[in-house]
């Protein structure tokens, strides 16, 4: 039976396709909150190229018709038409090429903000005013040639900045690009319909097709696929998803067509509440950039003051001429450019990457401080464990047999949603269950219920009562069982114990290894639960966990923190952000675990699409390796400023060493790729939860651990 929609009414009138309309993923890659870039508003990296090539073109007539070029070159053309080319063409370059550099000089002006824009305005405002000066006849300072080529050159520098900035923000639009631009919406009647994404609506069902992308959040209505899930998850296995279960927008069926019904569509999906972090999460200052903010703003008056004193020593020795040259060398090669892209870049870059491994980054200062992490407190269930109870082991006595057991057990919980009778189902999911009749469930004792002439009875300690166990091994293997942390259900047939099981949660594969990464990286590892000691014993006895808190409340996890805190602990809690919150909002980084498609979690800094425990580790790579960036670009960027300025006002001029302007913003300029080269080195950062480890991290000494009322493993 084909699936039909909420919403009959609008199954038999579909929209058709509107090419003319934008897609969800132009109208997601395009909102305003991802828009521009933050210190060219409204610059791209086409318009730059375009520029620098049409003024290049006409630099080259100014360079040209330059006396001091021909001087250079031992050619002449003095003709009276021709001295009228350099001031002209030079006049279109400064005020079309230099053009947005003297809007965003405004734009600084009005905002109190003087930065690298009102440096190179002022540079080559200076640089023209003097040249048109000496055309007009009332100076001798002939500068068109360096004004063309300065302005040309700084073109170049800001398209090749704005292309490195739009790698990095790919982020982004490689988010929006996972939607497809037509879905296939199914009607009442099974006749199917393609229309634009955006124009999907709650309750419609979509067809789906192999190696087909889901166009919305929903549900499966309809047949079972494998989905790649990588771009939630950063999980490169495809998951498996049956009728009931959720799927999320851009997830891609490999195997088999699956209908879904839409829940959520255009800013309400998984994927838009993922492109917000990104967005956020490239739009918050970290420490760090506010240490360059602060940098470049002084620069810039470090700049300007160099200026004025170039000038008039300069002027004090005779040579005013060579003291305005040397101003405007200045005020080009301190512009705080490299300094200002020192950051951004790298925090475009770690958030791009970060986000195809499936790490959130909802706070950049909580990825700084994950650097500094010394002790990482793991939620257990759900975390370190997979929070679903198994049946591990069984044993029967008077000669029946553990399927038989089984088979009756899963009988009488045929009907309960309990987590532990969900695990005695799957535990006689091959096996042939019989009916049960009169089922009764008793509140902490178990449940009841007649299977053909027989009553069995499944549940704790609580339901023998009386009743005499024949089997002297019972006792030894249940003691056993409890001392490992399992919980012991055992089972009657007509009063008579027949046998027991032992259900567990099961820890995760990878738990181990990630909590071995995380101690060869010098952090101490802490287990905290609600469960019994025994059992959180058991979990951190075969990982290796460093300390436990067990019977804890959720309402007293953040008290628990508070005590690591108090140690001098530096704490990144991972939790799974339910009933974690406190607790996630108390520690120094709350790092939210096993997300999927809860991307919103308020109280976290930091969410791991996954739940995978190694992209804790991750994560400190990640850390590690953008701080170390950020520092290596911070340091080039000043050092080139305080070397470059001295030579720039020349200082060294009597030993021959002085710069033009021109090449003084060649230097400026490379100064900058050199940055945002050093920056796309990030990319290469493989944060896979299979990787995680690789960089390293700086050691640092663990105190020693109070044990007080906890348990010490």
């Amino acid at each position: 039976m084909t699936p039909t929609s909420q919403h009959p009414e609008d199954a038999h009138h579909l929209p058709d396709v509107n090419h003319d309309d934008h897609s969800a993923h132009e109208a997601m890659s395009q909102s305003p909150e991802h828009a521009g870039h933050d210190r060219h508003e409204g610059h791209s990296a086409e318009m730059f190229r375009r520029l620098f090539l049409v003024n290049l073109a006409i630099a080259v007539p100014v360079l040209g018709f330059s006396d001091q070029i021909q001087q250079w070159f031992g050619y002449s053309a003095n003709a009276t038409a021709t001295t009228w080319v350099p001031p002209i063409l030079g006049s279109v370059i400064y005020l079309w090429g230099g053009k947005p550099f003297l809007v965003g000089a405004r734009n600084e002006a009005q905002a109190r903000q003087p930065g690298m824009m009102m440096l190179i305005a002022l540079a080559i405002t200076v640089a023209y005013l003097s040249s048109l000066a000496t055309a007009v006849g009332l100076l001798e300072l002939d500068f068109w040639w360096e004004l063309a080529a300065l302005i040309v050159v700084m073109l170049l520098g800001h398209w090749q900045e704005m292309k490195a900035v739009g790698q990095a923000r790919g982020a982004l639009s490689a988010l929006a690009e996972l939607l497809p631009d037509i879905a296939e919406v199914v009607s009442e009647t099974g006749d199917v319909s393609k229309v634009a994404t955006n124009q999907l609506r709650l309750g419609y069902v979509v067809l789906v097709r192999p190696g087909g992308r889901v166009p919305a959040d929903g549900t499966i209505v309809e047949g079972s696929a494998s989905l790649d899930e990588s771009m939630i998850t950063g999980e490169s296995r495809p998951v498996r998803r049956a009728v009931g279960q959720d799927v999320v927008a851009g997830t891609v069926s490999t195997d088999a067509a699956i209908r879904v019904q839409v829940s959520a569509v255009g800013e309400d999906t998984a994927l838009a509440g993922i492109q917000r972090l990104i967005a956020d999460a490239e739009a918050t200052k970290s420490g760090t950039q506010a240490l360059a903010d602060r940098a470049a703003a002084i620069l810039f008056y470090v700049a300007v003051g160099a200026g004025l004193i170039t000038l008039a020593a300069w002027s004090a020795v005779g040579d005013p001429s060579e003291g305005i040259i040397r101003a405007v060398t200045v005020l080009v090669i301190a512009c705080p450019h490299a300094l200002g892209l020192a950051i951004p870049l790298v925090i475009a870059n770690s958030t791009a990457v970060s986000a195809k491994a499936g790490i959130l980054v909802k706070d950049r200062l909580a990825l700084e401080k994950m650097r500094g992490v010394d002790t990482v407190l793991f939620d257990k269930t759900g975390t370190l464990t997979v929070g679903n109870h198994e049946v591990v082991e069984t044993h029967t006595i008077d000669g029946w047999s553990s399927q038989d057991m089984v088979a009756l057990a899963a009988a009488v919980e045929a009907d309960s949603e309990h987590p532990v009778a969900r695990a005695i189902r799957n535990a006689a999911s091959d096996l042939e269950v019989p009916q049960a009749d009169e089922v009764q469930f008793v509140a902490g004792v178990g449940v009841r219920g007649r299977v053909g002439t027989s009553q069995v009875g499944v549940g704790g300690p609580g339901i023998i009562g009386d009743h005499a166990v024949e089997d002297p091994q019972l006792d030894a293997v249940v003691d056993r069982w409890t001392k490992r942390g399992g919980s012991v259900l055992y089972v009657l047939v007509d009063d008579q114990v027949i046998g027991a099981m032992t259900l567990e949660d099961e820890i995760r594969a990878v738990s181990k290894e990630a909590v071995d990464r995380l101690h060869r990286h010098d952090v101490q590892v802490v287990l905290i639960t609600g469960d019994a000691h025994q059992v959180a014993e058991a979990v951190a006895t075969e990982l290796n966990i460093d300390e436990t808190f067990s019977q804890v409340l959720p309402h007293e996890k953040d008290s628990k923190v508070a005590e690591l805190q108090s140690r001098g602990r530096v704490v990144a809690m991972v939790g799974d952000g339910v009933n974690d919150a406190p607790a996630l909002a108390r520690a120094d980084v709350g790092i939210a675990i096993g997300a999927g498609t809860d991307v919103a979690m308020e109280s976290a800094g930091i969410v791991l699409a996954s739940n995978d425990p190694r992209a804790v580790v991750s994560v400190i790579d990640l850390s590690v390796a953008s701080y170390r960036k950020m520092v290596q670009n911070l340091v080039w960027a000043t050092a080139y400023n305080v070397l470059a300025i001295p030579v720039a006002a020349g200082a060294f001029a009597f030993a021959g060493i002085s710069l033009a302007p021109a090449l003084a913003a060649v230097f400026m300029s490379a100064s900058t790729i050199i940055v945002a080269a050093n920056a796309q080195t990030l990319r290469r950062l493989d944060l896979r939860p299979d990787r995680a480890g690789q960089v390293a991290r700086p050691r640092h000494q663990t105190p020693e651990v109070s044990v007080g009322t906890t348990t010490a493993t």
